[in-house]
């Protein structure tokens, strides 16, 4: 089975990009025909800075590679690219009407937060279909936030499929139930947009800072304490069924002091990271390696592209000759 997915290099890496999407990618290729890759036409919706945009989608491939993506084992590149796939965008938009894309409440959402509206936000599914389709992902793990996107993809596909023939493989979103959305330090999803993120590979410093200011009930010290927050949701990701269950305890167990529990918090996510953030270091001091890496992926996943894109031009009349 073809597993797809990508993640905005539009800032730091934080928890909610590894246990929402990263290491369920990092899983997958021991186990299937992995295409992964770094989404930076998407970050341009919000991330005009030219420098800015140079620079994180260059960590974001650190990243990915710090974490365990073996490019020997998957199909690993940077959206742009492979710029066929702004291409089938093009075509796909041709054939979506407005009525599909005014239902998106992501768009409504990220508008409500006070982003500024612009086209590329608000044709933003469109060109995540393209990605799908363009590599025939038949499996995409994403967070439940984007679950809608993903019921947009299957639409546009068969409408496309309806139209034109079977080109296009629909595809179906893997959502894990524990991770379905990561909460951030307010209780929202957790987003570089929101400003509410628990990076990973900066600074302890900051990250303790980060932790400790996880939003939390006024519960009493000598009341037990709520496991519907963010602050247990946060732990739970790192811990197994065993783990879990001492944690219920640790929450209804009067005495419970929330600070001692961030600390520990902070102290889980140093320990879990530490290996990675070595790998990081030496890649980050051999930038050419990297890019190398990425090359190579570019042309694995043009090549692938191409045989997609040719059935789609031939179909719609646009190769001509």
């Amino acid at each position: 089975m073809r597993v797809l997915s990508g993640i905005q290099s539009s800032g730091t890496l934080h928890l909610g990009n590894y246990f929402g999407m990263m290491k369920r990618m990092i899983k997958y290729q021991n186990e299937n025909d992995l295409f992964c890759f770094i989404a930076n036409y998407h970050a341009l919706t919000t991330l005009p800075n030219a420098r800015n945009l140079s620079e994180n989608t260059f960590h974001a491939a650190c990243d990915f590679l710090a974490l365990g993506l073996d490019p020997d084992r998957c199909t690993f590149w940077v959206q742009s690219d492979v710029p066929q796939v702004t291409e089938l965008t093009w075509i796909l938009t041709s054939l979506v009407n407005r009525g599909l894309l005014d239902r998106a409440t992501s768009y409504k959402d990220k508008i409500g937060k006070g982003l500024k509206p612009n086209m590329g936000l608000y044709s933003y599914p469109i060109l995540m279909a393209a990605d799908i389709l363009l590599f025939g992902g038949e499996l995409v793990p994403v967070g439940n936030d984007q679950k809608q996107h993903l019921e947009m993809t299957r639409e546009i596909a068969n409408k496309f499929n309806n139209q034109y023939g079977e080109i296009f493989a629909i595809p179906k979103e893997d959502i894990l139930e524990k991770v379905k959305l990561v909460p951030g330090t307010d209780g929202q999803k957790m987003s570089k947009s929101y400003n509410n993120t628990i990076p990973i590979f900066e600074d302890g410093k900051l990250i303790r800072k980060k932790v400790m200011k996880i939003t939390t009930d006024a519960s009493e010290i000598d009341e037990p304490k709520s496991t519907d927050a963010p602050l247990f949701e946060l732990f739970n990701l790192f811990l197994n069924n065993d783990d879990r269950k001492k944690l219920i305890s640790r929450f209804e167990t009067p005495g419970a002091r929330y600070g001692d529990i961030k600390q520990d918090l902070f102290d889980k996510i140093m320990d879990y990271f530490e290996p990675f953030r070595k790998n990081k270091e030496r890649l980050i001091q051999n930038p050419s390696d990297v890019f190398d890496i990425l090359n190579l992926g570019a042309k694995k996943a043009q090549k692938s592209a191409n045989q997609v894109l040719e059935k789609v031009r031939s179909c719609t009349g646009i190769k001509y000759k």
